[in-house]
């Protein structure tokens, strides 16, 4: 069956994240991050109005955050002018990055027909698991309670390399120390970031950028957003539930949702019919960031469509008045 919405999707929606990665790399370096997230929400939500669609915001950086934007989740975007669409967004995908100058602060959105994404509000967070196609068949459920080594093992011997040829990705935190020991203890190499949950799993969903897997805990909008991602690729990813505190865990109990659930890629994000954009704000594994000269700019791009396995990089100069 033909989609309803225009095969040009991608490149509108690339002019969303270049508005809000546009908006957030002028904090570069400045260490006001709440900032940068804020300005980057109010462009992005501004740039989405031009775009055919009838959004619907599935989960919003609240869930996270305890902020509000015009981001939030159950928001309408979009002109309202075409298809019904899920939507999720990161305006700005590693904040602290941004603010300490560190690399891989990205700007993202993913969009896929209504009813197609998961949507388990009020879940905050979530464990995942990514590899790229190349390992995407031994990924199976038993990885998610096995130990590091077992998975590491099997993404190995799909890769045809030792488990000491891999790097995996791990988001530095508390709750993660455990897991950063056993994955060094089984002789895999690591990559431990502040933050940058997207731009890691786009990293392990990704061919040749020399990162293997991604594991561990993270934001439950950022899975789904990557989960678009990932499935555009080719990879696979695998998901659950992972509520950190009493407050979050009564309150996904009193909404119904399954924490023992394991989900695959396609039912984080159902179909084919799926975009995914992201532009770098800051240099990186992923994208070159944004350039200043004064009145222009220079940006690059990743833009993804599921259903014809597209994959376009795209550079643009951009124009810029007084104000930004």
């Amino acid at each position: 069956m033909a989609s309803d919405f225009s095969p040009n999707l991608g490149m509108d929606l690339v002019r969303v994240t270049e508005a809000a990665a546009l908006a957030a790399g002028r904090y570069m370096g400045l260490d006001r991050s709440d900032e940068a997230d804020y300005y980057a929400a109010l462009a992005m939500a501004k740039a989405l109005e031009d775009v055919n669609i009838e959004g619907h915001v599935v989960i919003g950086e609240e869930t996270k955050l305890g902020t509000h934007s015009p981001l939030d989740s159950s928001m309408t975007v979009g002109s309202g002018n075409g298809p019904a669409m899920d939507v999720v967004v990161d305006p700005v995908d590693g904040a602290r990055l941004l603010a300490l100058g560190h690399s891989d602060a990205i700007s993202v959105v993913g969009i896929a027909p209504k009813g197609s994404m998961w949507a388990p509000y009020p879940a905050a967070y979530m464990e995942k698991i990514v590899v790229d196609q190349t390992a995407a068949d031994v990924l199976v459920e038993e990885c998610m309670d096995a130990p590091a080594a077992w998975t590491l093992a099997l993404v190995a011997r799909a890769k045809k390399k030792q488990i000491r040829d891999l790097v995996v990705f791990i988001l530095s935190r508390t709750r993660h120390h455990d897991l950063i020991e056993e994955i060094r203890t089984a002789g895999a190499r690591v990559i431990v970031r502040s933050h940058g949950d997207i731009a890691g799993a786009i990293m392990a969903g990704t061919e040749n950028v020399n990162v293997d897997v991604m594991l561990g805990v993270g934001g439950v909008s950022e899975g789904v957003i990557s989960a678009c991602a990932i499935k555009c690729l080719g990879g696979a990813m695998l998901g659950r539930l992972a509520p950190q505190n009493e407050e979050e865990h009564a309150a996904v109990i009193e909404a119904g949702l399954d924490t023992k659930q394991i989900l695959t890629c396609d039912q984080l994000v159902n179909g084919r019919d799926i975009f995914f954009v992201a532009t770098g704000i800051t240099n990186g594994r992923l994208l070159a960031g944004i350039q200043y000269h004064g009145n222009w700019a220079e940006t690059e791009s990743l833009v993804l469509r599921c259903e014809t396995g597209t994959r376009r990089l795209i550079h643009a100069e951009h124009r810029l008045d007084e104000d930004q």
